[in-house]
């Protein structure tokens, strides 16, 4: 049947995907033994540098480029507990690192393909990418890019299976206050730059929760230089903001900078800096077309509701819609699962996606 799948392998192979550590900058091991398992399963297999020691997994079926591209990213964030991380079943819950963002969703674009090859399915105008680097910089899928292009992607970020046509957009923010180091008994408010700071970032959050109140925003870390017995003598916070897909992202910029260098004139700050380091605009792509058709049709055959919704995080889906692609965001697991201590996705969900996937695939042939 074109939805079936081995789901015994599948657990297996997400088994040891999970098992296998692959922080950022560190995806060797996996990417050696997943390049094996494709091989050995009967895939053409092509390995593409990214940085050294570092590869991006291609299966590319014939020459030229394909119509559709199946992409997952196989690093993970670092381990919260390295002693405790790999995988766990529990009354149908995987836990593990990595389990929902997403190994979770590139085991299960790995069993579709296997699982359509073996059972005599042909593949002409599709193709597997498994990239790294996708929780740092996005350099794994920069590096894909620039060697092929396709208009259309399933990227397996975690959406409980919902199909995504909108995507946010993503701005990462750094402010950098600096002032006069000084004796910390001398440490008044109007003294010490670090209060700034922290005023700086309460007038940016009551400003987006009043004008912006779809907008996400992150504190995600505050430091200051080590003074010892003194008032530091800088200051810093790195800010996320994800913002709804139809926000025009520079103009959005523009204003966080004009509120922040506002704030931030005169008083106990001798000088700062305001940087934005990431950009990325949101999409929206129209719910019509080839993919659109073939989803809808995949969701019917597996008896899958259909009610696409919006993702509301960054990934690699912006820099794949700043090349022309038009990239539909769909896997298991749920995103706030992601990046926590207790990482964890149902494993029927796992095989469900992968059905799904291989009901694209089949739909997909001439």
């Amino acid at each position: 049947m074109p939805g079936r799948i081995n789901t015994e392998r599948l657990r297996e192979l997400f088994r040891d995907m999970v098992n296998i550590y692959s922080p950022t900058g560190k995806e060797g091991q996996i990417t050696e033994y997943l390049a094996r398992y494709l091989y050995e399963n009967d895939l053409p297999v092509t390995m593409r540098e990214v940085t050294e020691g570092r590869r991006n997994i291609e299966v590319v079926f014939g020459p030229g480029s394909p119509e559709l591209a199946f992409i997952g990213h196989i690093d993970t964030v670092p381990a919260f507990d390295i002693e405790n991380y790999e995988y766990q079943e529990e009354n149908g819950e995987v836990f593990g690192l990595g389990t929902a963002d997403m190994k979770g969703g590139c085991a299960a674009m790995i069993e579709a393909f296997v699982s359509h090859i073996e059972n005599g399915g042909k593949i002409e105008n599709t193709a597997l990418f498994l990239v790294v680097g996708e929780e740092d910089n996005g350099d794994g899928t920069a590096a894909m890019l620039e060697a092929m292009s396709f208009p259309w992607a399933i990227v397996a970020e975690p959406t409980n299976l919902v199909p995504c046509f909108d995507h946010f957009g993503y701005i990462e923010m750094l402010v950098q206050a600096y002032g006069r180091r000084r004796h910390a008994s001398m440490a008044g408010r109007d003294q010490n730059a670090v209060f700034s700071l922290l005023r700086t970032l309460l007038r940016l959050a009551e400003t987006i929760e009043t004008e912006f109140p779809e907008t996400v925003m992150n504190i995600r870390s505050v430091h200051s230089s080590e003074s010892g017995f003194a008032v530091p003598g800088s200051s810093e916070a790195w800010l996320d903001m994800h913002i709804k897909p139809e926000q025009d992202s520079r103009e959005f910029v523009s204003t966080l900078k004009k509120l922040a260098d506002e704030c931030l004139c005169g008083g106990a700050v001798t000088s700062h800096e305001i940087t934005f380091p990431t950009i990325a605009g949101g999409y929206s792509l129209e719910q019509s077309g080839r993919l659109w058709e073939i989803l809808k049709k995949a969701y019917s055959n597996q008896g899958i509701g259909w009610k696409p919704g919006t993702f509301k995080s960054h990934s690699d889906a912006n820099l794949l819609r700043d090349a022309g692609c038009k990239p539909v965001i769909l896997g298991p697991g749920r995103l706030a699962r992601a990046h926590t201590r207790d990482e964890a996705v149902s494993f029927d969900e796992v095989a469900a996606s992968a059905g799904l996937y291989r009901q694209m695939l089949s739909i997909m042939q001439p």
